[in-house]
């Protein structure tokens, strides 16, 4: 294949290829870079293509490994190296300080909501919210585990509905 004939088969592939990475991505920016990436990796490494392959295979395995080190490197940059002694800083407590009045009567707020629901809803909304497993709270409860997530689902929207207003800061 001439390196004519590879540029136009790849850029016939751009349709596809965007789409994969929007699926990856979740985001059209960042669907937008990686086909960027993507591209030029497989410019770049047009001598690598041998021609009795699948060139749309090939060009997706590209995509998907640049965005599994794209992934890796932007996680290693958030991970926080600690070196002091004794790890200081990862004992540090993470509180963002005391809460706010506003903060507070919202709270207090949502609580009352919650207490508002019915029965079925409000007990294993507040199982959840208290950490116990779906299939705990179906046996609490006696119900199927499709029921309780169905009701926690149905009690999140019922909240989401009342307050559909509120705003944490």
């Amino acid at each position: 294949m001439t390196a004519i004939e590879f540029n136009q088969h790849v850029i016939m592939m751009r349709p596809r290829l965007k789409a994969f990475a929007v699926s990856l991505t979740s985001d059209q920016e960042d669907a937008k870079d990686l086909l960027q990436d993507t591209i030029l990796k497989a410019f770049t490494y047009r001598e690598k293509f041998t021609d009795s392959t699948n060139l749309g295979a090939w060009l997706f395995t590209i995509m998907k490994n640049t965005f599994i080190n794209n992934y890796r490197r932007r996680k290693k940059a958030n991970t926080i190296i600690d070196g002091t002694k004794d790890l200081h800083f990862v004992n540090i407590p993470q509180t963002k300080g005391s809460i706010s009045p506003e903060s507070t009567y919202s709270e207090n707020e949502l609580l009352k909501g919650i207490s508002e629901l019915s029965d079925e809803y409000r007990i294993p909304f507040n199982m959840h919210l208290e950490g116990h497993k779906y299939k705990d709270i179906a046996d609490e409860v006696g119900v199927p585990i499709g029921t309780v997530k169905s009701r926690i689902f149905l009690a999140r929207q019922i909240l989401m509905k009342k307050f559909k207003d509120y705003r944490y800061n």
